[in-house]
């Protein structure tokens, strides 16, 4: 399964959305400041994901996910949650 993942900096109040195969291990990875991108906003909150059984599938929704649209469907259905509770 390939996951479509959003995360949320509380720090900045801002979403970043990737892919990975295992989700727990890459959210881990953002958290620990291995990825480039989301160091700089570290902790990161999972606030939603999604899987798919084909990488093109999950490719599709990670575009859509970055588009305009998408960022109105996230602001739509996505409510930041606190890592505290």
């Amino acid at each position: 399964m390939i996951n479509v993942y959003v995360l949320y900096s509380e720090k900045v109040g801002r979403y970043y959305v990737g892919m990975a195969e295992n989700l727990e291990i890459r959210v881990g990875e953002h958290n620990a400041g291995k990825v480039k991108s989301t160091k700089g906003y570290l902790p990161w909150v999972l606030v939603h994901h999604e899987s798919f059984e084909s990488r093109v599938i999950a490719r599709e929704r990670e575009k859509y996910l970055k588009s305009a649209a998408g960022r109105r469907w996230r602001k739509k259905h996505i409510r930041p949650r606190s890592s505290t509770g």
